[in-house]
């Protein structure tokens, strides 16, 4: 378990590397941010043994990636469930929300959604980790990163282990 924790910190560490000097496709590197994010994110116990449900609203290579190489795998006592959101209001019933940089536009809509409820919700778009995004991806001198928006964190009752905090822009 500890190496693969020590694994999953090198993938989010390697994220830091200069887009466009990886031979993997960014929505593959995506997936797996997302995959590692979750790892180190705690979420209050809900008492269900349902699916960890995971949404992806916009992004479809995001989607299909997520669902290949996670769904049915497990999370503790509940196995991931990758599912494409079509609607904003679908992102209620998730653990995990990732929205695309092109349905940015909606996270508004998402986050009244989501309000008061455990879940996390990543972005990949200008500035939405500033708007209420608990993580957002960037880019940043052409490296792509990870802003954490701990007020948003707290918003959903969540807690961010403090390896990850270490390796984000904290906002």
């Amino acid at each position: 378990m500890k190496r693969l924790s020590l694994v999953g910190l090198f993938v989010i560490s390697s994220v830091g590397m200069v887009i466009g000097q990886t031979e993997k496709p960014i929505h593959e590197i995506h997936a797996a941010m997302i995959y590692n994010f979750m790892k180190y994110v705690q979420w209050p116990d809900d008492g269900s043994g349902g699916d960890f449900v995971v949404g992806v609203y916009g992004e479809d290579n995001v989607f299909n990636t997520l669902k290949s190489y996670y769904d049915g795998k497990p999370k503790g006592s509940k196995k991931y469930a990758i599912r494409k959101l079509n609607d904003v209001s679908e992102a209620a019933s998730c653990a995990v929300v990732y929205i695309g940089k092109n349905k940015g536009k909606d996270f508004e809509n998402i986050k009244n959604a989501v309000a008061g409820k455990a879940v996390l919700t990543i972005t990949d778009s200008f500035n939405l980790g500033k708007k209420g995004s608990c993580i957002n991806l960037k880019v940043i001198d052409e490296k792509l990163r990870f802003e954490i928006n701990q007020a948003s964190i707290n918003g959903a009752s969540l807690k961010v282990a403090s390896q990850l905090a270490s390796m984000a822009i904290m906002i």
